[in-house]
């Protein structure tokens, strides 16, 4: 009976002495997730290839203006056809944070400009001309979350 009561105080001394020296501990720093030198190498590698292809979209509204159905699917399945590729293999190269924020940009770029192909089928231009105006806007949003390394 005696030796019970050594070791019940016992183990609550050792809990008071567990729980001072895990408050007393100091969390060890960690360094925030940096770029590699092969990771900067592939960012500057697509991002003018992408803000060229972001540029050249602004022949679209001429086309749209005049009705040309055929050049605009012509453009987005010809000189676009290379985005969406170009676009995953940058955003491969982020870090976590702005890789989510890059690809759900990309996403909703090919959303818009899949509806802009089919409305261009359907020679609808109030819905091709909506559908340019979201696409560039999201590929504003894509070229904003990617960093300036």
């Amino acid at each position: 009976m005696f030796t019970a009561r050594y070791r019940s105080i016992l183990a609550g001394i050792l809990a008071i002495l567990t729980v001072f020296v895990v408050s007393c501990s100091s969390p060890t720093a960690t360094k925030p997730p940096t770029y590699t030198t092969a990771q900067i190498e592939q960012i500057h590698k697509y991002v003018p290839k992408i803000t060229d292809l972001r540029d050249r979209m602004g022949a679209l509204p001429s086309l749209l203006k005049n009705r040309d159905w055929v050049n605009v699917q012509t453009f987005i399945h010809g000189p676009l056809g290379s985005l969406r590729q170009d676009m995953a293999y940058l955003s491969q190269n982020l870090l976590p944070k702005e890789q989510s924020a890059a690809r759900q940009a990309a996403k909703d770029i090919f959303v818009h400009l899949e509806a802009l192909d089919k409305a261009a089928q359907e020679s609808n231009y109030e819905v091709a001309v909506q559908n340019f105006g979201e696409a560039m806007k999201d590929f504003n949003a894509f070229l904003q979350a990617i960093p300036q390394v």
